[in-house]
């Protein structure tokens, strides 16, 4: 599903240059939570974005889903993004001027998707998050998780085959940010989507089936997840 080998990000700032990623190899199985966790300055969100296909390695190989991204265009990114990825973000990112529904249908309306077709499927899925009823309900009218519930939502919504989660947690109380987890270890398990989650709470990782230590751009620890019964 997901296959990096020997990925090297250099970023150059002047004559300088960083090395945010140092020749990582890791393979992602169709239908696994992967949970990366490491300290400001390890990589994880230098891996992140380049899984999300919003930057390209220096060097190396990612596929996904078979198919080789390392080198395309920033248009066929773009597609690809479209037709194969979902995301979730620590500040939501959703428009203040639009409700609920309108923020989940809004990727798949620039698309050029059909509204008719896409909104009974947005509806399904803010009903499926607990969101029933407050569909026309603006962020400034909803809470910090009922906020991340739309974001779940929109992401959903174009049927992705990869989720990518950058701290979907940070800005929420543990209470709700346990209840966000919840919900995206169900999409994952009734879905069989693939779901990298980057994160600094070591309670969020242990929700996934695995997690990835980075440290100074390398993989220092790689483990599989004991599952609470």
């Amino acid at each position: 599903m997901i296959e990096v080998e020997n990925a090297v990000k250099v970023y150059r700032r002047g004559a300088s240059e960083v090395r945010a990623l140092n020749g990582v190899s890791l393979s992602v199985p169709k239908g696994q939570f992967l949970s990366v966790m490491g300290s400001s300055g390890s990589g994880k969100s230098t891996m992140l974005n380049l899984l999300g296909a919003l930057d390209v390695p220096t060097s190396g190989s990612i596929r996904i889903d078979g198919k080789e991204i390392s080198k395309l265009p920033d248009d066929d990114l773009s597609r690809f993004r479209r037709d194969h990825l979902g995301f979730i973000f620590q500040f939501f990112n959703l428009l203040p001027t639009l409700t609920a529904i309108e923020n989940v249908l809004l990727p798949a309306l620039l698309s050029g998707k059909a509204r008719e077709i896409e909104e009974p499927k947005a509806r399904a899925l803010l009903e499926q998050v607990g969101l029933k009823g407050r569909w026309q309900h603006r962020p400034d009218e909803l809470s910090g998780g009922e906020m991340q519930r739309v974001a779940i939502a929109r992401a959903l919504l174009g049927e992705p085959s990869v989720l990518l989660a950058d701290e979907p947690t940070g800005n929420l109380d543990s209470k709700t940010g346990a209840e966000v987890l919840r919900l995206i270890r169900e999409a994952t398990r009734q879905r069989q989507l693939t779901v990298v989650m980057v994160t600094h709470d070591p309670k969020a990782a242990e929700v996934g089936d695995r997690l990835v230590r980075l440290a100074d751009g390398n993989v220092v620890g790689d483990e599989a997840v004991r599952q609470a019964a």
